[in-house]
């Protein structure tokens, strides 16, 4: 009678296992930018991942990880807003960024058939009460 040897395959999930902790983190969208700081919470987790819209501190705009030209953002828009179920979309604008130029790209989104539109930011920024976190 035979018996089936697990360890193999035990040695084998805990590698797989370490290497997705290590690699999850790094697939978030990393486009460097300086968030401006408030106190507002943290909104809840969603189940689909949202779109991400980035306004860059040269002025470029770029979807999830993609460079965008500005004409081609309001078709582009339209094309992903198909695609999805969820109409949510996430501004990070960098906060050297003059506000028209946000509020342009607010309205290109909206265009574009995003109305669901969430400013991101950095916690620990002015409360307006005398006190900072």
């Amino acid at each position: 009678m035979t018996e089936i040897n697990i360890t193999p395959v035990v040695d084998v999930m805990l590698v797989l296992l370490i290497i997705f902790m290590v690699a999850a983190p790094m697939l978030t969208v990393g486009v460097p930018v300086e968030l401006p700081r408030t106190s507002a919470a943290a909104l809840p987790a969603e189940q689909e991942e949202p779109l991400a819209v980035t306004l860059t501190a040269d002025g470029s705009v770029i979807i999830m990880t993609s460079e965008v030209e500005l004409s081609q953002l309001i078709p582009q828009l339209r094309a992903i807003a198909a695609e999805r179920r969820d109409n949510k979309v996430f501004l990070r604008a960098d906060g050297t960024i003059p506000y028209e130029r946000v509020v342009q790209v607010m309205g290109a989104l909206n265009s574009g058939g995003f109305n669901n539109i969430g400013l991101v930011t950095d916690q620990g920024g002015p409360r307006f009460d005398g006190t900072s976190e």
